[in-house]
């Protein structure tokens, strides 16, 4: 053998191997059904390409509970391996779609923002914001606190999801009835309009429809991000909520294994940078400074109302069906 043949022989060896190897590696999928935007799903899949190219994932958008409900349906032949993501009082109403796993990642993330049996991992932090387009104020002085919506002339300018169908909706709406009480959450519901898509509220603030969205910060601010001058995130001053969106493992997922490699991928530090900077994704991780990143404020500077997740969870029938009840603006 001659001496260029002695040099390329491992670089063809290696690379006969690599080509060996593809077809058990494209064989490993994950199914991923997300009620997560664009933005988000793609700041995932590459940081797979990077990470873990050996895993394909495909994915399902869908609304929380819609995403919930048709893994409840599909039962024992699950066809999803992982749901990313919904907040702790949705995701209780629906334990026993879920396999308990404890990923290596979950390390770097507080015991508080992880399920004590295993069942989900926060991946990232959420906080309600006031979404305000100030070219659309009309007249009105910009709200700083929650109250502040109370007044009837805001009615028909505030945009609100739909608790029943989004976690979104759920959060705030039931933050709000501890926060302002029976009778001034009901002046409250009267000012707003009712959208049974999430996204909607976002892209109606934006495009000047209404004044005033509720929302979580990550979706509103990729608008200000993006150059929008006109929109403004409102932290109000009363106090405003925060939550988990947490990740699951399913039940008779098709493919457990990848499942969990899936898993282990969105709770890594590279992911939720990615996430972070990308999609604006608070990170679940200590080890991540969100400032160091974006132009967000830290949560130890954000004025917090505290809430009982589990009291969501146990009074959610309760207070959809209070809600039906409500007076709206639309």
């Amino acid at each position: 053998m001659n001496a260029t043949w002695k040099h390329r022989l491992p670089a063809l060896l290696a690379a006969l191997a690599l080509n060996l190897l593809q077809p058990a590696l494209a064989r490993e999928q994950a199914v991923l059904y997300t009620t997560n935007n664009d933005s988000a799903v793609q700041a995932l899949l590459d940081s797979g390409q990077r990470l873990d190219p050996g895993l394909k994932i495909g994915v399902v958008n869908g609304s929380s509970a819609a995403l919930l409900k048709r893994i409840e349906a599909e039962g024992q032949a699950a066809r999803a391996d992982v749901f990313w993501s919904s907040q702790p009082n949705t995701l209780g109403a629906f334990t026993a779609l879920y396999a308990p796993y404890r990923s290596p990642q979950a390390q770097a993330i507080p015991e508080a923002h992880q399920h004590p049996q295993h069942l989900w991992s926060t991946a990232n932090i959420q906080v309600v914001v006031m979404m305000v387009n100030r070219k659309q104020l009309g007249g009105l002085k910009e709200p700083t606190r929650w109250r502040d919506l109370l007044d009837p002339a805001w009615k028909g300018r505030i945009i609100v999801g739909d608790p029943t169908a989004t976690s979104t909706a759920y959060t705030a709406l039931w933050g709000l009835r501890q926060l302002l009480g029976e009778e001034d959450f009901r002046r409250l519901a009267a000012n707003l309009v009712v959208s049974r898509n999430s996204s909607a509220v976002l892209n109606q603030v934006a495009q000047g429809e209404y004044a005033v969205g509720l929302t979580f910060e990550g979706n509103a601010y990729a608008y200000v991000a993006g150059g929008q001058r006109e929109i403004r995130l409102v932290y109000p001053a009363d106090g405003t909520f925060v939550t988990e969106e947490a990740l699951v493992l399913v039940k008779n997922g098709p493919n457990p294994e990848a499942g969990k490699r899936l898993y282990d991928l969105l709770l890594s530090r590279d992911t939720q940078v990615a996430l972070l900077e990308q999609a604006y994704r608070r990170p679940s991780r200590s080890d991540i400074e969100v400032s160091a990143h974006v132009e967000l404020p830290e949560l130890k500077d954000i004025a917090v109302f505290p809430t009982d997740e589990q009291a969501a969870i146990a009074g959610r029938d309760a207070f959809l069906s209070a809600w039906k009840g409500l007076d709206k603006a639309l």
